[in-house]
């Protein structure tokens, strides 16, 4: 999955949205089901859910731990991917908050 990320990232950066979205269908699509199943399944609208994967809106925790749910993936793991996947392409100017991924003392 990372890799289909990387080919997509050299040919433009991407925001994290755009990357938690990729992360969303990546995961959609190994699961087999459909955006209308898997906005069923979490408690959203089937719009929400494409808006999600092609990174024009971001989630609430609530709605993250739904569809992580719905997907049988834990919530905190969609981040996760999401976030190692944005530290990566160190692309900070598109977000609103820097991630600092240094351990805290």
């Amino acid at each position: 999955m990372i890799d289909m990320l990387l080919s997509m990232a050299s040919m433009e950066i991407l925001d994290i949205g755009q990357i938690f979205g990729e992360i969303l269908r990546h995961h959609r699509s190994e699961k087999n089901i459909s955006q209308e199943e898997l906005a069923y399944r979490a408690g959203v609208d089937r719009t929400f859910v494409s808006r999600l994967e092609r990174g024009i809106r971001q989630p609430t925790i609530t709605t993250l731990i739904g569809l992580g749910r719905a997907l049988g993936v834990p919530a905190a793991d969609l981040v996760r991917e999401t976030e190692k996947e944005y530290l990566r392409q160190g692309d900070f100017g598109s977000s609103r908050y820097i991630l600092d991924s240094r351990p805290r003392e």
